[in-house]
């Protein structure tokens, strides 16, 4: 029972005991900027100003990092803030080239007075879209017959061509664009690829069956 006692003495907090730490932080803090006053108070009236010399210089820095903030943030909301609206427009392009291609392939319209002048019509209004696109900066990725950048192109598929060195690119699937210097969608590419003789094509299916 007595342990118990002082233990219950030990953990009741006396309030005049809180009371002086309380007291003696506030009069450390006092002292401190006391002590940061009188340090002040022995400076020269010179070395005062190049104090209120510094403060306005790192005051000045900052008030110029924020403005260069600010302004990096304006150009790229009004050089890139239509990214989504471009990057949704390609599919414009894409329907018309399908729509072209479809009409071309029609074996019912094939050399129609109807079909060459609808086809004049899809490519006037395919120029005018690309028209509008390089205007605004949006330009299509140059990819036929140039190497492989995976910056820019993405593979889809290999053909064999003895007349390319490897990893040209030989056909496009679909075109790329860019807007400014970022990159709106990457050109789907067939590159090429050495011609294989049948040993080779041999050896290569056979590791393809053993790795099923």
């Amino acid at each position: 029972m007595e342990k118990e006692q002082d233990q219950n003495k030990e953990n009741i907090k006396d309030p005049k005991t809180e009371e002086f730490k309380d007291s003696n932080e506030e009069t450390l803090i006092n002292k401190e900027s006391e002590t940061d006053e009188e340090i002040k108070k022995d400076l020269t009236p010179e070395e005062k100003i190049l104090d209120l010399e510094d403060k306005l210089t790192r005051a000045f820095a900052e008030m110029e990092n924020q403005r260069r903030r600010f302004e990096k943030e304006k150009e790229d909301a009004f050089d890139y803030g239509g990214f989504v609206f471009a990057k949704e427009a390609l599919s414009l392009i894409d329907n018309l080239e399908r729509s072209k291609k479809i009409l071309e392939n029609d074996q019912s319209l094939k050399d129609s007075k109807v079909l060459n002048k609808t086809l004049e019509h899809l490519d006037i209004i395919y120029k005018d879209i690309i028209s509008i696109f390089s205007k605004n900066n949006i330009k299509q990725i140059d990819s036929l017959n140039k190497k492989l950048d995976p910056n820019l192109h993405q593979a889809m598929m290999e053909i064999e061509d003895d007349q390319k060195e490897a990893g040209t690119i030989v056909q496009e699937v679909q075109k790329g664009f860019t807007i400014k210097d970022r990159l709106l969608r990457p050109s789907l590419v067939g590159v090429s690829k050495k011609t294989q003789n049948k040993d080779e094509k041999k050896q290569e299916n056979k590791e393809k069956s053993e790795n099923k």
